[in-house]
């Protein structure tokens, strides 16, 4: 593919480039909806299309980016496993490429964010409860303190249930279970 420049008319792109440029724009529009960078969305979008691996330069290219931003870029989408670091090499260059099931990468999209935010909050979770517990009990605590405390540890223990629910949510996601269930014809995509 060559040169990407959503925003202007590129007379240079094949035909099939060209029909190609709504949906790359699609998918970096809905990768920025999830906290991912646009221009890393655009990125993943062309991966997604060329159908073999690429190297550091050649997305340089493409994308008409920086080094150290396409760099950013890659590690971001490794780190979200929408991109894989390939073991084999073309000319000393590392090789990457993009995880084509759409089932895998929401997948692992979706588990990797969920995880963070579960972790986050239950870490907290469990560190606070207990203090709100104990603040409740203390013989010091005025009756209008304990009232409070006694709602917020109300909503505590709620969130507790929530995320409880959510790792098991996370968990079957994990497994494929979801997936499971649905039609032969939505079934994962396989090259």
């Amino acid at each position: 593919m060559k040169q990407v420049a959503f925003g202007e008319e590129r007379p240079d792109l094949s035909p099939r480039e060209q029909l190609l440029r709504p949906m790359i724009d699609a998918i970096a529009q809905t990768m920025d909806l999830y906290g991912s960078n646009y221009s890393f969305g655009q990125l993943y979008g062309i991966m997604l299309f060329e159908d073999r691996p690429m190297t550091l330069e050649e997305m340089k290219n493409i994308m008409n980016m920086s080094k150290s931003n396409m760099s950013y870029g890659v590690r971001s989408l490794i780190s979200s496993k929408m991109v894989t670091k390939l073991d084999e090499k073309r000319e000393r260059k590392d090789l990457y490429a993009a995880e084509t099931d759409f089932f895998q990468a929401f997948k692992n999209f979706f588990t990797l964010k969920l995880q963070r935010e579960i972790d986050v909050m239950m870490e907290t979770l469990e560190a606070v409860i207990p203090e709100f517990e104990e603040f409740t009990k203390a013989s010091n605590t005025s009756e209008e303190d304990r009232e409070h405390c006694l709602k917020d540890l109300s909503k505590l223990q709620h969130a507790v249930q929530y995320y409880n629910w959510l790792q098991q949510f996370v968990d079957e996601l994990q497994k494929g279970d979801f997936f499971g269930n649905l039609p032969n014809e939505f079934k994962p995509f396989t090259k």
